[in-house]
């Protein structure tokens, strides 16, 4: 909300980019990108399903993904360009996204700073698919290797181009309070929570992934549970940050 050009650039015109070289080379390449369990946004029919409407965007970003997943379509009909977008729901683990909640709530909760957790209207609980990053990256390997060749060449369509998209999911939603619980044990600290309304800033209560395509088509098949992700995550992050001995001498960090 606060630079909304950011995603226009490196979604749309970014991804143009990327499919403007493919279209031009010889041969093309085929092509696996990041779209995004946003698309779903208000869709209210859960687990999302790839068959479900994408059509009623609850932010902006969620806007310029669904835009990238149509424009992929232009370029796979004009072009021949093969191609598969992957719609990630909420992946976490080490080296992850600092603005992604549990990775700052780690910080938070070491730092001995509260936390915000929100809630829908009368209380609803916020929850998300959490997918661990060893099994999003599983699944875009099996993208990759069950991709077709693009069809065009130099610019040119020669024949129908293979086209898809996969939910990459957990297919386990889990109520953000339990992440913070499961990090505070792992963290054997006791969060300062402050539990808010959801501002209507476009986020949504909650995410669910139907991945029965992607087992079907690629073979997908996540295996981390989130204790077990956010285990690993933990060490690597006090790992990291070098948290033990910087507690040890007192020292801000």
């Amino acid at each position: 909300m606060q630079n909304p050009n950011s995603y226009i650039h490196r979604n749309i015109k970014g991804f143009v980019s990327l499919l403007e070289t493919s279209k031009n080379a010889n041969p093309q390449p085929s092509i696996v990108w990041a779209s995004s369990s946003s698309v779903y946004s208000l869709n209210s029919k859960v687990p999302f399903s790839e068959k479900d409407r994408t059509d009623q965007p609850a932010s902006l970003y969620a806007a310029t993904k669904k835009a990238g997943e149509e424009i992929a379509h232009t370029y796979n009909h004009i072009y021949g360009l093969s191609i598969t977008g992957l719609r990630f729901f909420t992946v976490y683990g080490p080296w992850g996204r600092p603005d992604m909640a549990y990775y700052f709530f780690t910080k938070d909760i070491l730092r001995g700073k509260e936390i915000k957790i929100f809630q829908g209207a009368d209380h609803a609980t916020v929850a998300r698919d959490f997918t661990y990053i060893d099994d999003v990256v599983k699944g875009c390997l099996a993208a990759l290797d069950t991709a077709k060749r693009s069809t065009g060449s130099g610019g040119k369509k020669r024949g129908v181009a293979q086209l898809r998209i996969y939910n990459l999911g957990n297919t386990s939603p889990v109520p953000v309070g339990k992440l913070v619980s499961i990090l505070e044990k792992l963290l054997k600290v006791k969060a300062r929570k402050k539990v808010l309304q959801m501002p209507r800033n476009g986020d949504v209560l909650f995410t669910h992934a139907n991945i029965s395509l992607a087992r079907k088509e690629i073979s997908y098949n996540p295996t981390v549970d989130l204790e077990t992700g956010l285990t690993r995550f933990v060490k690597w992050y006090v790992g990291y940050y070098d948290y033990a001995s910087k507690k040890k001498t007192a020292t801000s960090w």
